[in-house]
């Protein structure tokens, strides 16, 4: 065997280990783009009652929204009635009303004064200069 034809053979095995190693990446490759074929296919399979229920869902809930929009009008509506009903309410009865308390808290007032003839006996406090009596100081602070 002469130089040039083991060159030969050496190339042709090293061809023949290349396609050998290429075929197997190329089995591989078929293999995970079936799978992932098979993936992609349960997934739509399972994605489109999901999106169905979901677009029920939000169909749903706007329909509630509308009826919690309603609702809150009303409960506006309510409540500028009951706002305006207790403005009136409070001009009419009101000024009466508190000049009747003022009337009765002066006679009370005048009925407890009429038993005390005598005045009320002033106040003693010792006032020393330069100095702060400690029962002054309690009497302050409650009072």
């Amino acid at each position: 065997m002469t130089g040039g034809e083991v060159a030969g053979i050496l190339v042709a095995v090293f061809w023949a280990i290349l396609v050998s190693f290429l075929a197997v990446v190329l089995v591989r490759l078929a293999q995970t783009l079936r799978a992932t074929t098979k993936l992609v296919a349960d997934v739509t399979e399972q994605a489109v009652p999901l999106l169905a229920d979901a677009s029920a869902t939000v169909r749903s809930a706007q329909t509630q929204l509308d009826r919690v929009d309603a609702i809150a009008t009303d409960v506006q509506e309510v409540t500028s009635n009951a706002s305006a009903l207790s403005t009136t309410v409070a001009s009419t009865f009101g000024g009466p009303l508190v000049k009747v308390a003022a009337f009765g808290y002066g006679v009370r007032r005048a009925m407890s004064r009429k038993g005390d003839d005598k005045p009320a006996a002033p106040s003693r406090r010792a006032v020393v200069v330069g100095r702060t009596v400690p029962g002054a100081r309690r009497k302050d602070r409650k009072g």
